[in-house]
């Protein structure tokens, strides 16, 4: 099973993903380098949110191996959670060069040029990594192309690539929600309905998944239905965003 954590570098906007296998694989070893070690501790940090501490061991990691592919990604991912765009972009380039076979890094340095505004360049990545076979989340890179067209307005194409990311990962809830706005825009909520039901199915209970089916049915008349989403959301999420947004939104129903 591929396990990951998320780095969002944009509130509803792209994302990037860390494997967590590899810090546990090099901890795992008889013997850890010092780079290692200090690569460890910055990915403990990162996943922590305590990108300042993280930054400080990334670049640890990177003085004490150069050629750690590794701790550029690391680097890359922090900085890109600063704000630090170009040194992001900078440190993916680097892990890259030092790497070329480590093709995930690509979907990051799509998100940070796309993020500092070389969109083409950003989705000219997300487009290589997702057609190289080795690939491990080729979903995420579908869905951030998705999410760069929808930024774009450019919904058909959006529609397109949330379908194929959630094609390729049933269980990946960001390209249902990508999907729904999407084909909401373009006139057709309906469209929503089928596939956000089966999100939940894989992934029961998801509060934003719930908020998302709620609006849908709620905008296709299936009031009740809708009401009953909703509240679901507003009970597993209570004072999360997405329990807030449910009670928001069930305030405008009809009497």
């Amino acid at each position: 099973m591929r396990e990951f954590f998320i780095v969002r570098v944009a509130a509803g906007g792209l994302i990037l993903a860390f494997g967590a296998s590899i810090a546990l694989a090099q901890t795992n070893q008889t013997r850890m380098t010092d780079s290692e070690a200090s690569f460890n501790a910055g990915l403990a940090h990162l996943r922590e949110n305590r990108p300042a501490l993280a930054l400080e061991q990334f670049k640890k990691a990177v003085k004490e191996d150069p050629k750690n592919a590794y701790a550029y990604k690391g680097l890359g991912l922090t900085y890109a959670q600063l704000g630090k765009l170009s040194d992001a972009v900078a440190s993916f380039r680097k892990a890259l060069e030092l790497n070329p076979y480590y093709v995930d890094v690509r979907n990051d340095l799509g998100s940070a040029l796309v993020l500092s505004g070389k969109r083409a360049e950003g989705k000219a990545e997300f487009l290589a990594a997702f057609n190289d076979p080795t690939n491990p989340t080729p979903e995420m890179s579908a869905r951030n192309l998705g999410q760069a067209y929808l930024e774009e307005k450019n919904y058909r194409e959006a529609v397109n690539w949330f379908r194929t990311s959630f094609t390729r990962n049933k269980s990946y809830p960001e390209p249902y929600l990508g999907f729904a706005e999407a084909v909401g825009a373009l006139g057709h909520p309906d469209e929503a309905v089928g596939p956000l039901e089966v999100a939940l199915k894989e992934t029961p209970g998801q509060p934003d998944l719930l908020v998302a089916l709620g609006q849908a049915y709620y905008k296709t008349g299936r009031f009740t239905e809708a009401r009953s989403r909703l509240e679901e959301a507003a009970r597993r999420d209570p004072a999360g965003p997405a329990g807030r947004r449910a009670m928001e939104l069930m305030k405008t129903f009809p009497k």
